[in-house]
């Protein structure tokens, strides 16, 4: 993924799979310092203040990425899709995972 003048969205899909997911340890999500979040009507966007790129999370990822600032751990941003979105904890584990890698992946977060 890399910075575009038109932002790229980190989606999970309400509701459907992703496909590729690496397993790490389940280690507490932060953003690096230089980005800055602003939640909006239809998600959150993410501003990279070095490059001046940003991205937008959809609403689904908006929940994850709360939940796992706000102290939790990706089980317990997976059980909140589950509650959210009643489907499987198998699929909303996957999920989550997925979507920390690709912020970790893309340098916004570690």
């Amino acid at each position: 993924m890399s910075p575009h003048s038109t932002p790229p969205d980190l989606r999970l899909p309400p509701y459907a799979s992703t496909s590729r997911c690496q397993k790490g340890p389940d280690m507490p999500l932060r953003f690096r310092d230089n980005i800055s979040t602003a939640e909006t009507d239809y998600g959150t966007v993410l501003l990279d203040e070095r490059a001046g790129a940003y991205w937008e999370l959809n609403p689904t990822a908006t929940l994850v990425v709360r939940t796992l600032l706000d102290g939790g751990e990706e089980s317990d941003a997976a059980a909140a899709l589950v509650r959210e979105f009643d489907i499987e904890q198998a699929l909303a584990l996957r999920d989550v995972e997925t979507l920390v890698q690709e912020l970790r992946t893309s340098g916004l977060a570690s």
